[in-house]
This record gives structure tokens, sequence and C-alpha cells, in this order.
């Protein structure tokens, strides 16, 4: 089975599992939320109907008074309502009353008069001034019986004189939960089949944008020329258009070799990644395995893309010998405009800068270059950072020098790798996610300093923390 299939399947299988658990959650809670809106509406008219009867039950005659007979001559009625496509022809209603002490002298079935119903819950909670409502079952086994009570306090003068309960049979609301569960079914159905043709449009896409980025790269190792794949998607054509770059940058190249030396070896682990998980793919998996090993191959492919962008940007500075660009550059704006682009990350880990800059220091250099200095100083700290941690951005100068420090109040490096932090590939595992970085940032910024007659250093701060710093040379 090639990958396009376990693609498409492991796709319909994941959104499959996903919607199956929500049309479930929804089967379940269609019930439960049609009973609440019950409720509500029972609530409503049992304080309507308190306010009906209380003059008659303190007058004592609420049995032959004008309310029985008005709640007799209702009982009567029929509605013929259509609601929704479903039909309603009787008044599903048992209306009871009871005194200050809970003992029922009117029910509109004309079965409970006289009886103690102060040990029922939707009584009992009234008469302690509570919110009163129980559902009850006439037969224990049969769910089919159950009938929801809600209960409302008959006042006159401000005293409880009783409690007026409303009971509606849990019959009467059962179309309306079948047809609900019948609808979202119906939903999640055509919801599976648009998700098929999704997943075997999106595979084939996949497929098609895979080959064509695999006959490229067997064009490049066999040295023929070809033109980049472009149209699989921004970022296998931004993979595929890296790898052109970087072939046209190193023809030519005395330092070719040296070059390709250590990007085969740091490609070596990603790909011997991507190739692993492709071989356990092959296999039989559970669909967790599969979304696991699948994210894997995607992260891999990330970091030969990023390993490929930073080690193309990395020639290029390594094989200036002055700046590229002679402008005169704020650094202290330069400092608030690399902390702008990094709000996201810093709003993701919930972190705090704190910029200390002398204003006015300026200095003749490549802006672009400087700047994405300080952006992977600030992403060191920022990776390096306790979550709802502060990282300081100093900026401090002499006649001849401007010097940047950039502080997180992380746990600092170990001692054994402060001598190795600017070494090409060089890298330490982030604190989140345990995961090594290209190890090109840091040496891009040494040659970033060389550039403009400095130097970059790294070094663990004396009250916690490692402190990154940056120094230029002004004149």
């Amino acid at each position: 089975m090639n990958i396009s299939v376990r693609l498409f399947f492991g796709y319909f299988l994941v959104v499959g599992l996903a919607a199956w658990f929500v049309l479930y959650t929804f089967v379940k809670e269609s019930e439960p939320s049609i009973r609440q809106a019950t409720e509500e509406s029972l609530v409503d008219s049992a304080n309507l109907l308190a306010e009906l009867a209380a003059g008659e039950l303190a007058a004592g005659r609420i049995e032959d008074g004008a309310f029985a007979k008005a709640v007799a001559a209702a009982l009567q009625r029929h509605p013929n309502a259509e609601i929704y496509g479903i039909r309603k022809d009787s008044v599903d209603l048992r209306i009871y009353l009871t005194d200050a002490r809970g003992v029922v002298v009117y029910d509109s079935a004309g079965q409970a008069r006289g009886e103690d119903f102060s040990q029922w819950n939707d009584v009992a909670r009234v008469l302690r001034g509570e919110y009163g409502a129980r559902q009850s079952r006439y037969d224990a086994n049969d769910p089919s019986t159950s009938v929801m009570h809600v209960a409302a306090p008959v006042r006159r003068d401000g005293q409880l004189i009783g409690v007026v309960s409303l009971a509606k049979p849990m019959t009467s609301i059962a179309p309306f939960v079948e047809r609900a569960t019948d609808r979202v079914r119906a939903s999640g159905l055509t919801l599976l089949l648009a998700t098929a043709l999704i997943g075997l449009v999106f595979t084939a896409w996949l497929s098609w944008s895979i080959h064509r980025l695999r006959d490229y790269a067997r064009a490049v190792s066999e040295g023929r020329k070809a033109e980049p794949p472009s149209g699989g998607g921004r970022q296998l054509s931004e993979l595929a258009q890296a790898l052109a770059t970087m072939r046209e940058k190193l023809e030519g190249k005395q330092y070719v070799e040296r070059y390709v030396q250590n990007l085969a070896h740091e490609m070596k682990s990603p790909l011997t990644a991507v190739i692993g998980a492709a071989e356990i793919l092959e296999d039989e998996l559970p669909a967790e395995d599969r979304r696991r090993f699948a994210a894997s191959i995607g992260e891999q492919a990330g970091r030969l893309s990023d390993i490929i962008e930073r080690m193309l940007q990395l020639a290029r500075v390594e094989q200036l010998q002055a700046p590229g660009a002679n402008l005169t550059v704020d650094l202290a704006e330069l400092l608030k405009t690399a902390v702008a682009d990094r709000q996201l990350a810093l709003a993701a880990r919930n972190l705090h800068c704190v910029i200390d800059a002398e204003p006015g220091i300026t200095l003749n250099g490549d802006a672009f270059l400087l700047r994405q200095a300080v952006l992977n100083l600030l992403d060191n700290a920022i990776e390096f950072s306790p979550d709802g941690g502060e990282i300081s951005l100093i900026l401090r100068s002499t006649v001849e020098t401007a010097e940047i420090r950039i502080r997180d109040h992380g746990a600092g490096a170990p001692d054994y790798a402060l001598a190795q932090l600017f070494n090409r590939f060089y890298s330490l595992p982030r604190p989140a996610t345990g995961k090594k970085s290209t190890g090109l940032g840091l040496a891009l910024v040494r040659e970033v300093a060389r550039l403009h007659g400095g130097e970059a250093g790294f070094a663990n701060h004396p009250e916690g923390g490692g402190e990154a710093r940056l120094t230029l040379r002004r004149t």
C-alpha cells in the first residue's frame, strides 16, 4: 500500500473518529437539552398559575372556584397544533396545589386530594424557600413513564400559603427527541461522505506534490538540469526553491566539499527519522501511531527546510568582507522592531520584554543583517525562558563600540557548552520541547558581528539565566 492510500485512510479515520465523537455527543445531549428547555417553560407556567390561584387558595375555595374550572376546561382542549412537523392534540399537564403544610388541596387529576406531599422534592424544596423540581417514574423499570414536576410558591400578602406544582409526562417530548436524533445522524452521514471526498482530493494533491519533489531531487542528485517544482503548496515549493538556491550557491565555490559534508551530516538525523517513520508506516498501525509518525515526517521535513535556508544565509554572510549595505542604523529602534516582530512568540509563552536602551546610539552597517542577528538572539532567549518570565534587552555604548545584551531568566547553559555555542550546527535541547535547533543561528550572529568589526558572546548571568552579547564597532 503506497503512502497516498495510507494518508487517505489515516485522514479519513481521524476525521471519522472526530465526527463520530461529535455526533455521539450531540445525540447524547439532545434529550437532556430538550428536557432543560421544557423545565424552563414549566417554571414560567408554574409561577403564572401560582399568581392566578393565590386568591382562591387563601379564601379556601380552590377546589370549586374559577381556577379549578379554568384548569378543567383547559385540559379538555384539543390544540390541533403542528410544531415543526409534530402533531399535538391534547394538553399534557397535571396541576396540583398544597397548603402551607404540603397537604394536597387540589389535584387536576382528582387522585391525590388530602395526601401529604411535603416529602416530595418539588413541594418540600419550595416550602424551604428553594427552587422545587423533581422527576419521577410511575413504573420504576420503564423510563417512558418518567414525569417532570416543577413547583412554585403561592403567596398572599407576602406569606407562603401553599405550593402549586405542574407535572408533564416525558412521553410528550419523546417525538422531538427522536426527530433531533434522526436529523443529527443524517447530518453525520453527509459529513462522512463529504469528508471522504475531501480526503480523496487532498491525498491526490499531496501525492502529486511529493512525486514532483522526488523527481526533482533525483534529477539534482544525478547532476541533471531541472526546474524546481511549484504549485505543491507553500512549504513544499519553498523547500524545492531552497534546494535549487542551495545548488546554485554551492556551484563553483571553493568550499563546496566542506559545506556538503556539514550539510550531509546535519541532514542525516532528520532523514533517518523520515525514512524510519516511512518504513514503519508501511505496516498496519493504530490510527494514533499513524498520526504520530506522519507528524514526525512533517516535522523533520520542516527541520530540513530550516537547515537549508539558514545554511544558505550563513554561506552568503561568510563570503562578505564588509556589510552589504552601509546605512545609519538606530540601534534602539532596531531593538523595538525586533521585539514587535516576535510579539506572537512572546505572547504564546506569556513572556515580557524590557528594553533598556540609551537613545541616539547609531552606527553605519547593514540594517537587515543586524536585525537578523538580534532576532536570532531574541529567539534563543524566548526558547530558553520559563513561561511567564522576563527578557531584558540592554543597549549601551562607548565612543567606539555599541553593545547589545539580551538576557533570559532560564537555567542558563552548561559550562561544557559555553565555548561551543557559536559553532556551526551546535545546539542545546530546548527546555519546552527537548528538541534542538539547526545550530546555525548563533553562527550567523558571530559572522554579522565580524562584518561590523565586533564580536558575539554568551555567558551565564551571576543572578541566574543566560546573557548573550553582541558588540559592534561604531567608527
